[in-house]
């Protein structure tokens, strides 16, 4: 099988390890990974902002680059959502884009939705020997449903302590340009998040999307806390001995 890898954006900035972890495991598990050199952004932010022209030209590119692909993978649940349900809505109003936005929407999956649902695994062979908690980022689990497949990855992986941390489905007060415009509420939000993460007395808090990773991690940081956020690809790239 032949997957092509669609890197999010803070990943390709601030995370390329992570797309590297991707990559790894898809790799062990006998897949042949591409990664189009010239992907950009999939026109979220520009979405979200109300900048509709200027989504529209950034998901033009995206499908004309992932269009022939067989299979798209992305370890990101709001990008994911992004090309999969607002692609739909951004060219409901041109029917031969709304027709390739709805071919490329239908074979783009997020990393451990890819992996549970799609390849069926749940044991990638992982060994990671700590004790770990998990934050249901908002994208991922309440437009794509995706609650269940990361936790069996987790589960799976051998010497693993796993903890549900309490209110795991609350937002950490990321949301993109949301923490931007409204930070003492953003602040606020995570400030929670970050208390549930500790209260866990886990040693790392796992994700599937960096923008919350990151937001969860400056806190732990300013706090002076040794936990670290760790997306799930890097959990899942610690190969047994």
């Amino acid at each position: 099988m032949k997957v092509t890898l669609f890197v999010q954006c803070l990943v390709d900035t601030l995370a390329p390890e992570v797309a590297e972890a991707v990559v790894l495991v898809l790799e062990r598990l006998g897949l042949t990974v591409t990664c189009p050199g010239g992907q950009t952004c999939c026109g979220q932010p520009a979405w979200n902002a109300g900048f509709r022209h200027e989504a529209r030209k950034a998901a033009e590119r995206f499908i004309a680059l992932f269009e022939d692909a067989e299979l798209i993978v992305c370890p990101s649940g709001s990008c994911t959502h992004m090309v999969r349900n607002h692609y739909l809505e951004l060219f409901r109003d041109d029917a031969p884009w709304l027709a390739r936005a709805r071919e490329v929407s239908r074979r783009v999956f997020e990393f451990s939705e890819f992996v549970v649902d799609v390849l069926g695994v749940e044991d990638v062979g992982a060994r990671f020997k700590a004790r770990v908690t998990y934050h249901d980022s908002c994208h991922l689990n309440r437009y794509l449903g995706i609650k269940e497949q990361p936790r069996r990855l987790i589960r799976h992986i051998r010497g693993i302590d796993f903890v549900e941390m309490r209110d795991s489905e609350r937002c950490c007060g990321f949301g993109g340009q949301f923490a931007l415009k409204y930070p003492e509420i953003s602040t606020a939000i995570l400030k929670d998040k970050v208390a549930n993460v500790l209260a866990s007395e886990a040693q790392h808090v796992v994700g599937c999307d960096m923008g919350c990773l990151l937001n969860i991690q400056g806190m732990l940081r300013r706090m002076g806390s040794r936990v670290s956020a760790l997306h799930i690809a890097q959990l899942l790239a610690q190969e047994e001995a």
